[in-house]
């Protein structure tokens, strides 16, 4: 890495520390490997899984609402575990086919063998924090 870009890279994390001082804190999202829902949710955690795919506007925008929802009350991460599915690999997976996610953009909250809610394509605000709250209270 350069010093231009180190810089540039620099100022950026600290400006955005400072515009959203709690989005620095949220806590990762998993990238999905074979078998980590099922561990997660035998563990008795509640888990947040994202099907997204890095091309698709809809799943960035759904991103951007749950990034900032997150940052804004840290109750969700300490709630939940949340995953991200990518849709160009597993969408033929039986991580997908078994709950019947038709397309990418699909958002799920599970707890045990149940399945507490879902969005298909949607991208409000109010939306995507009713699924984060169904799963905030699960997790509690």
């Amino acid at each position: 890495m350069n010093r231009r870009h180190f810089l540039l890279s620099s100022a950026a994390a600290g400006l955005a520390a400072t515009v959203l001082p709690n989005a620095a804190f949220a806590s990762e999202t998993l990238d999905y490997a074979p078998g980590l829902i099922e561990k997660e949710l035998s563990a008795g955690k509640t888990v947040f899984v994202d099907y997204a795919a890095s091309w698709c506007g809809t799943c960035a925008r759904q991103e951007r609402v749950i990034n900032a929802l997150r940052g804004a009350n840290p109750a969700y991460d300490q709630a939940m575990v949340f995953v991200r599915v990518d849709w160009d690999d597993y969408r033929q997976h039986q991580v997908t086919t078994s709950r019947k996610i038709p397309r990418r953009s699909t958002l799920l909250v599970l707890k045990g063998n149940q399945e507490l809610g879902r969005i298909v394509a949607g991208t409000s605000e109010a939306q995507i924090k009713s699924l984060m709250d169904t799963g905030l209270q699960a997790g509690s």
